[in-house]
């Protein structure tokens, strides 16, 4: 089993899926990375060599991904709710950001719908 930057990649999957499960590493940028590191996209994570591993390794670490990038979105959105912006009060009230509407649906940031007494009419 694979463990690249604190995460183990699932081994029946193809390398350049198996990659995606690192935080900040999607398709396209996997594909990016194994093209550069001259690997074969559809070889399975557990046919890799110790090599193989090392050069994605070395690859991976030129772009910010897991624990730095999840750091630097946690201090982005605490700088915007310091600094009083639109878009950090939503945050500091637990409501859509990017100008969804909240009179229907946005119940994964609102939560569980509360009844109102006396709304029928």
């Amino acid at each position: 089993m694979a463990r690249i930057k604190g995460v183990d990649l699932p081994n029946e999957k193809s390398i350049w899926i198996a990659l995606t499960s690192i935080y900040g590493i999607g398709q396209k940028l996997s594909k990016e990375i194994l093209t550069n590191a001259n690997i074969d996209m559809k070889k399975k994570a557990k046919d890799l060599t110790d090599d193989e591993v090392a050069s994605i390794r070395k690859e991976i670490d030129k772009y910010m991904v897991e624990g730095d990038l999840r750091r630097e979105v946690a201090l982005n959105i605490k700088n915007k709710m310091e600094i009083g912006s639109y878009q950090g009060l939503r945050h500091k009230k637990g409501l859509p950001v990017r100008g969804q509407r909240t009179r229907t649906n946005a119940r994964t940031r609102k939560g569980k719908g509360k009844t109102v007494a006396n709304k029928k009419k």
